[in-house]
């Protein structure tokens, strides 16, 4: 993976970096492959995962649609 950095600037291409690495998931990665996960451990945490997704997916769904009121935002 590679960062430019512009005028010396190597704080803010730091902070590219990051954000690549955080989009491409591999400090997640990272963190998994810490520790042995079985493969048992690793099929539920999946399902659970994918539950998770499909609840999300459902919520802004209804948002939508209008039968579940839109989250507050902060700040506003």
């Amino acid at each position: 993976m590679q960062v430019v950095v512009r005028d010396n600037n190597v704080d803010q291409a730091l902070r590219a970096l990051k954000k690549k690495l955080q989009r491409e998931g591999v400090f997640r990665e990272m963190k998994l492959r810490n520790y042995y996960e079985k493969p048992s451990e690793k099929k539920a945490r999946q399902k659970a995962e994918a539950v998770r997704r499909a609840r999300k997916l459902a919520r802004k769904r209804a948002q939508r649609e209008g039968s579940l009121p839109m989250p507050a935002r902060a700040g506003r």
